[in-house]
């Protein structure tokens, strides 16, 4: 079923709070769920190759990492996600519910709200950042096939040129239109993409290797060498986990929709250890080969584009880099405030609805001035990006090593003083005291000049604190129950 302006009616009965199930936060059917390996698949051959991560990625290169520490940071570095996601996406698979009510779990039917804001609020900035980055691509394509559009690039409005307006604007409006259609068309729209991503980036690697005629450089004049490179490849592994620490928390948005277990399994495997080594290996080609053509290393796939001499060639290449870029945006920056803004506001809020808040949000923020402040991107929403691990680490111990995965769902849309998950006032007071003081020094330890030299590896720290805090102190003499929620479930999409 696809999303309309206005979703099917749904019964508020069997228990169940009016202010906690709404038909878009409501578990998914088993029978009907669509998302089988391939639809998992195009989740990481999109959101692996965008246009930030290879800036991380080549930024390796350029700190000194040779292709061979490349390699063995990204092997390092899918290896520990591919674990992590798996856990993830199970838990989405066995309940079909969302993030924002997956937290109750952990957190209450209240407290959950807090790793949902944390979630939505990292994801918004970064929805308005990403559709900014595709403007400029596309103001730069238009500029080099009509250069009489150079005059609209000249002046600011609120910081933004004319050109930079129209161009923003309208891949706002194609971001929200696909949206509009829910996760269906999100689906569909990745089908599309994830291949016209893995051709466009293959191509553009075959190309420079070709002018680079037939070798790469392995690395700069001065590489690093023993401890130092050490150091740097599992610093670099730990900052790909950060950088999916957004999506280990939500991936059940996504897997709530999973055919079966073995779906997601084969999805992962291909696009995670499969598709990262072959992200790593484009990475270490377009590097090398502009390093031995001309000696300079550069920062983003668009500095390769923007060389490319046929004009079809540089439309192709660019729309292609756009197309990806909305797919990111959409699967990591655009679902998980959907959600939260739902949990917040479910009696005026549907996923058409929130949306459009979360595209307005994205909007008001005038995300290009946020991306050109080095202290916002990296206080702001470097401190946020670090509260995940602590909240990942506690609803992963009370899933796995608390519950044992045994999951009461119609108790996670009750607001009865009697429901397992109300806790104290709809609050779980064992898990936020598990969460603060974790975040604490995990934000401390990603934001502290004292602590740069392991500042890469505060996620970890502080989820394993948190998960080990939290297993310390749960409560373990209540029952855990296993009620599944096809009682209550409406159609997966």
């Amino acid at each position: 079923m696809t999303a309309t302006a206005d979703r099917p009616r749904v019964d508020t009965g069997n228990g169940v709070s009016s202010g906690l199930y709404t038909y878009d936060l409501a578990p998914t059917k088993r029978e009907g769920r669509r998302w089988g390996a391939y639809n998992v698949f195009t989740l990481w051959a999109n959101d692996v190759h965008s246009l930030g991560n290879y800036a991380f990625a080549i930024g390796l290169f350029a700190l000194g990492l040779n292709v061979w520490g490349i390699l063995a940071a990204f092997t390092l570095a899918s290896i520990l996600l591919f674990l992590l996601l798996t856990l993830s996406g199970f838990m989405g698979h066995k309940t079909g519910v969302p993030f924002p009510v997956m937290g109750r779990m952990a957190f209450g039917v209240k407290g959950a709200r807090i790793p949902a804001v944390v979630r939505g609020v990292v994801a918004i900035a970064w929805f308005g950042i990403q559709t900014y980055l595709a403007s400029s691509v596309l103001s730069a394509l238009l500029i080099a096939m009509f250069p009489g559009l150079r005059t609209l690039a000249g002046n600011s409005l609120l910081g933004q040129s004319t050109l930079g307006w129209i161009t923003f604007l309208a891949l706002w409006m194609l971001q929200v239109l696909i949206v509009s259609y829910g996760m269906q068309m999100i689906r569909r729209y990745m089908a599309f993409a994830a291949p016209t991503t893995l051709i466009t980036m293959c191509a553009l690697a075959v190309w420079m290797f070709v002018r680079a005629d037939g070798s790469i450089s392995l690395s700069i004049d001065e590489p690093l060498i023993g401890g130092a490179m050490w150091m740097q490849i599992l610093q670099g592994a730990a900052l790909w986990v950060v950088i999916y620490g957004t999506f280990v928390l939500n991936f059940c948005d996504f897997t709530r929709s999973a055919k079966d277990r073995s779906s997601i399994v084969r999805g992962n495997v291909t696009g995670i250890p499969v598709n990262m080594l072959f992200f790593a290996v484009i990475v270490v080609v377009l590097s090398g080969a502009q390093l031995k053509l001309d000696g300079h290393v550069i920062t983003s796939p668009t500095d390769i584009v923007r060389t490319i001499p046929n004009m079809f060639l540089l439309a192709t290449a660019s729309l292609a880099l756009i197309a990806l870029t909305v797919a990111v945006n959409l699967l990591a920056n655009f679902v998980a405030p959907i959600y939260a803004l739902i949990d917040l506001f479910p009696r005026r809020l549907n996923f058409r609805r929130a949306g459009l808040v979360s595209a307005v949000i994205g909007l008001a923020i005038l995300p290009w001035n946020l991306y050109d402040s080095p202290v916002v991107v990296n206080y702001f929403l470097g401190g946020l990006g670090a509260l995940l691990g602590p909240l990942f680490g506690v609803i992963m111990a009370d899933y796995w090593l608390l519950r044992k995965s045994r999951v009461n769902v119609p108790d996670l849309y009750t607001e009865d003083a009697q429901g397992d998950y109300h806790y104290r006032r709809g609050y779980n007071p064992r898990a936020v005291a598990a969460f603060v003081p974790s975040a604490a020094i995990a934000v401390t330890m990603a934001l502290a000049p004292v602590f740069h030299s392991v500042a890469g590896f505060s996620w970890f720290i502080g989820a394993l604190l948190a998960a080990t805090v939290y297993a310390v102190i749960a409560d373990r003499t209540s029952l855990f129950r296993d009620v599944d929620g096809e009682s209550i479930a409406v159609a997966a999409e």
